[in-house]
């Protein structure tokens, strides 16, 4: 087995027991409900975090910042461990250009040293998604350069695909006016996005009602997955105080993908990016053609 720190940021929204049994080191970003501000390492309850939001708590993040790199990767850097760290998606978040420059701090502490850091492109169980498929090539055996480099050859293939069950949080957010949010939710129109070949969220169709919204985000799984309906890697739902939705797309896709690896797991959005999609998304991930503009 390759001896090798795996890590990446707290947003890649998996479980903690997920984290440990597959030996990948996390950082936190921070979050802020209501001006008080907290580490999104799972010390407060997803549960409380998303009825705090429904109750009109506003919230905030921020992201590791340069100090905090050089200090976590030094962690490992004085135990002999060489490093890949992957980040969440630079097409939302600054934080790839604070740990290049962390990294190139502590390079020169640890000139023998392999720091190898690396834009995911990805974010919430995509992100996961990807550092699971990392994980089971350095339990290959892999090297730490082997793994980097199907990291940046392949992370475009893994397709995030989500919607919104609840606009609320998109005016909020400003990405639309009051106007458009209140119509849209008395039409009970549900948004459509994706991540692209940037890292970046793209509002894709305006499907109505929650029922054509599920059969919409599989029927992407069905045109872009690998192998389509013979689809057989793992597949990643994650989703924010909405249990019942993730639920019925879970059912969906493992009545339509036979052959897929396990059953699709269901993850919490967690307290990062929940802080901007608010509750009411689902998130959909799995393998399969390269993400375009």
């Amino acid at each position: 087995m390759s001896d090798f720190v795996l890590s990446c940021c707290s947003t890649a929204d998996l479980s903690a027991s997920h984290y440990e049994s597959r030996n990948i080191n996390i950082i936190p970003f921070h979050f802020s409900l209501d001006g008080v501000e907290y580490l999104d390492d799972g010390t407060m309850p997803i549960e409380k975090f998303y009825s705090e939001m429904a109750a009109g708590k506003m919230t905030s993040t921020s992201q590791v910042n340069v100090e905090e790199y050089e200090n976590y990767f030094e962690e490992f850097l004085k135990q002999g461990k060489d490093i890949l760290h992957l980040t969440l998606s630079s097409g939302i978040s600054g934080t790839y250009n604070s740990a290049m420059i962390a990294r190139e701090g502590v390079a020169e502490k640890y000139p023998d040293r392999k720091i190898f850091v690396v834009d995911s492109l990805a974010a919430s169980s995509g992100y996961g998604l990807l550092m699971d498929k990392l994980a089971d090539l350095r339990d290959e055996g892999k090297s730490i350069e082997e793994v980097r480099d199907f990291a940046e050859a392949d992370r475009l293939r893994v397709n995030h695909w989500f919607f919104s069950t609840d606009l609320t949080y998109f005016v909020r957010g400003g990405r639309i006016s009051k106007a458009e949010g209140f119509l849209g939710n008395m039409l009970s129109i549900c948004p459509l996005l994706n991540v692209n070949n940037e890292g970046k969220l793209k509002p894709r169709e305006k499907v109505r009602t929650k029922k054509k919204v599920y059969n919409r985000i599989v029927e992407m799984m069905e045109e872009l997955a690998d192998n389509g309906y013979d689809y057989s890697d793992k597949c990643y739902l994650s989703m924010s105080a909405c249990i019942e939705d993730a639920q019925q797309v879970a059912m969906l896709i493992e009545k339509k993908f036979p052959k897929i690896k396990d059953k699709v797991l269901i993850n919490n959005i967690g307290t990062t990016i929940g802080s901007h999609t608010g509750p009411g998304t689902v998130a959909l991930f799995f393998w399969g053609k390269e993400r375009g503009e």
